[in-house]
């Protein structure tokens, strides 16, 4: 578990289905993902899969709760992945959209770099974020915890930036 000052990070777990749905089913943010909306069944195969690379890697998502009424409104976490064949950790969330823009993945995005740093001992080098080019809020997230852009890439017609804490990482 992580704390911060006005939200706890806990290990996301199988009763977690309909919260998270609630998010994936937001309007605002399947728009932002370009998707169509999760149904139940979609929910519980993206917490399994969670569940399982948490097993994997020890490291995962958390679900995120506001201190001050223990709603769930996000999940922030860590995800082994690679990129141009490099391996490293994507460090991502997910906010139900009545929550952006508050600080909130900011908030989230701090502690779980620091969990990773301290408690898991991931190099902060091999830390990154996968934004969409036109998720300009993401991206200021990602400048705020200290990453910067170093590259511009397209999958499936989609423009993407990645961004990193050290632009030597990926050369």
């Amino acid at each position: 578990m992580i704390e911060t000052n006005r939200l706890i990070l806990r290990l996301m777990d199988e009763n977690d289905v309909m919260d998270m749905l609630k998010i994936f089913t937001d309007t605002n943010v399947i728009k932002s993902f370009n998707m169509p909306p999760f149904n139940s069944t979609q929910m519980k195969a993206w917490i399994n899969r969670n569940l399982n690379h948490q097993k994997k890697y020890g490291y995962g998502l958390f679900a995120v709760i506001l201190k001050c009424n223990q709603e769930l409104i996000g999940d922030c976490g860590l995800e082994h992945t690679t990129f141009e064949d490099k391996p490293c950790v994507e460090i991502g969330y997910d906010f139900l959209s009545k929550y952006w823009n508050q600080g909130y993945a900011t908030e989230a995005t701090k502690a779980v770099k620091e969990y990773a740093i301290e408690r898991l001992n991931i190099d902060l080098m091999s830390i990154c974020s996968f934004i969409r080019k036109n998720n300009i809020a993401s991206q200021r997230v990602s400048e705020k915890v200290g990453m910067r852009r170093i590259k511009e890439y397209t999958v499936n017609n989609i423009d993407y930036y990645l961004y990193a804490f050290s632009r030597e990482y990926l050369i």
